[in-house]
């Protein structure tokens, strides 16, 4: 008789003995419990604050809105030479996606490093003009971003409301409104040479008093249209149009706006000699302080709803680090005091240091004006024989006797009087 067969057996059922036993059968299924959400990032938590960040990408655009509440809009994305700094950076002051990313029109050094931005940071909704025979590049960045998830969303006027201006709230008290494009409410601007840059997207950001106008790549005829029909655009803040190059940011434009200070976005040395000389020389004339991103590195802006705290990443030689730049809101008065008992200095100042302010710039910017015989007025205007208020720049202000101006500070003391906003001027 073999023994193979037994020998088998036995190291057959050695070897199961020394296995690991099965493993018991598996519970019944459970129901998940919710998670707390986890924040992405670790940008600061909101602190009742407006935050803009007007980054150095180059010769290009890109700006973070952040608003009190934590609600981020990022205005361009600067070319594609601006990805590796765009998705270092934004991580750093972001806690979630961005609620909305707003490209103002069709030309590569705004919207270069979206589709790594988004990949990156993630976007809910994203604006854009609409426009015709845009290029195929762009129409193919966009059908790569929509793949991702993200809403599109148009700056056309509700339909409910065609002659109302669009209002996109970043939380309690901050609104961007779309000043312009207005399609199809209003036709887009016939400039054959310039089509896109003429209809880009216009953004007007508030809080409380203190007011940015961005003004992406405007031609002059878009500057032009919005001073016809009366757009509000008095602001604070100034982002010029089209990295300073000349042409637009005319005189006219910019008595109008009446900015305390303007950023220019370009790039060092850029082939379109941005900004030019003309345009700054036209921002001196108005007494407006102007922050470049080519001389002063990223520039961030903070408001408390009545001042706007200007710090740029680097200063001129000789001035200490810490310096910072204060500009009152539209309601203040043109010249503050720097501090209790001080004499009145000129706005453009330093919090922490000597006065900054650069040579040769003009100490004193002219206000708004309602004719040759009152002073400079508050933020909105009213008539004492009217219920509405407007804003001082309004041309029916014009036709208010200056024995029955009333003149409010903010919008809150206009309704606390009873006033409407006065629908011309949309104050």
């Amino acid at each position: 008789m073999s023994f193979r067969p037994r020998f088998l057996l036995a190291v057959l059922l050695a070897l199961a003995a020394c296995q690991d036993p099965p493993p018991p059968p598996p519970e019944p299924a459970q129901a998940a419990r919710p998670s707390a959400p986890q924040r992405r990032y670790f940008g600061g938590t909101p602190d009742g604050k407006l935050h803009v960040y007007f980054f150095d990408v180059g010769q290009g655009d890109a700006a973070l809105i952040v608003s009190p509440d934590g609600y981020t809009a990022l205005v361009d994305t600067g070319p594609a030479s601006a990805a590796d700094h765009l998705v270092n950076r934004l991580p750093e002051l972001l806690t979630q996606r961005l609620d909305l990313v707003v490209l103002t029109h069709p030309h590569a050094d705004h919207h270069g490093a979206l589709e790594p931005v988004i990949k990156r940071v993630g976007a809910r909704q994203l604006l854009e003009p609409q426009l015709g025979a845009t290029p195929k590049a762009y129409d193919a960045l966009l059908g790569a971003v929509a793949s991702q998830g993200v809403e599109f969303i148009s700056p056309s006027p509700s339909p409910a409301t065609p002659n109302a201006l669009q209002r996109l709230p970043l939380g309690a008290g901050v609104s961007l409104t779309v000043l312009w494009p207005r399609a199809p409410t209003e036709r887009l601007l016939d400039v054959p040479e310039a089509a896109l840059e003429a209809n880009s997207v216009i953004l007007r950001l508030t809080y409380g008093d203190t007011t940015v106008l961005f003004m992406a790549d405007a031609h002059a005829r878009t500057e032009e249209h919005l001073l016809a029909r009366n757009a509000p655009m008095q602001a604070t803040l100034l982002k010029v149009a089209a990295h300073g190059t000349d042409g637009a940011t005319s005189a006219a434009f910019l008595s109008a706006v009446s900015p305390r200070a303007a950023v220019i976005s370009a790039g060092d040395g850029n082939l379109m000699g941005a900004p030019s000389p003309a345009t700054l020389e036209r921002l001196k004339a108005a007494g407006t302080q102007v922050f470049r991103t080519d001389e002063h590195g990223e520039v961030q802006v903070v408001s408390d709803g009545k001042t706007l705290v200007v710090t740029p990443q680097r200063l001129p030689p000789g001035v200490p680090e810490d310096t910072r730049y204060s500009y009152p809101g539209l309601g203040a008065p043109a010249l503050a005091p720097l501090n209790a008992g001080a004499a009145k200095r000129p706005y453009s100042m330093s919090l922490e240091g000597p006065d900054t302010a650069r040579p040769g710039t003009p100490r004193n910017t002219p206000r708004p004006r309602v004719d040759s015989n009152t002073v400079t007025v508050g933020a909105y205007v009213g008539s004492i024989n009217s219920d509405v208020f407007h804003r001082p720049t309004c041309r029916n202000v014009m036709k208010i006797k200056p024995g029955n101006l009333v003149t409010f500070t903010n919008r809150q003391e206009a309704k606390r009087n009873n006033r409407r906003p006065a629908k011309d001027c949309n104050p």
